[in-house]
C-alpha cells in the first residue's frame, strides 16, 4: 500500500512538472481553458494569414477589415485561410517571446479561437 502511494505520489509530481508554460509567455488558467466560450462572446472574425505552433500556444497572423494583426491563443489546429471567431482578449504592446525570439509591436491574448461557420 505505501508503495502504491508513493508511485501515485511521484506521477502526480510529474504530471504538474509537464505542464509548465514557455518561458516569455502570460500565464494560462486551466480553468478557463476547459470552459467553453459562448458564441457571442467570439464577437471577433478574421482570416488566418499565418500560423505559429509552440507548446501550449498558437500564435495567428489574422486579416481583418483588410489590417493584418496577431493573436495568441491556447493550442488550436487552425491553416493558413481558415475563417475563425475569437474573444477580444487582453491586448499587449511590445510583447516579447522568447520562444520564438521575437518582438510583437502589438498581439492581443485570447481565451479561445474557434473555426467560423
Amino acid at each position: 500500500m505505501k508503495y502504491l502511494m508513493f508511485i501515485l505520489a511521484l506521477a502526480s509530481a510529474f504530471a504538474v512538472s509537464a505542464e509548465k508554460l514557455p518561458a516569455g509567455h502570460p500565464s494560462v488558467n486551466g480553468n478557463n481553458l476547459a470552459k467553453q466560450v459562448s458564441s457571442e462572446a467570439l464577437a471577433q472574425k478574421a482570416k488566418v494569414i499565418e500560423v505559429i505552433n509552440v507548446p501550449q500556444y498558437t500564435y495567428l497572423e489574422v486579416s481583418q477589415n483588410n489590417q493584418s494583426r496577431w493573436i495568441a491563443a491556447p493550442s488550436v489546429d487552425v491553416k493558413k485561410e481558415d475563417v475563425i471567431a475569437f474573444n477580444d482578449g487582453a491586448m499587449m504592446t511590445d510583447f516579447y517571446s522568447k520562444t520564438l525570439d521575437r518582438t510583437f509591436p502589438s498581439i492581443a491574448f485570447v481565451n479561445q479561437v474557434v473555426l467560423s461557420k
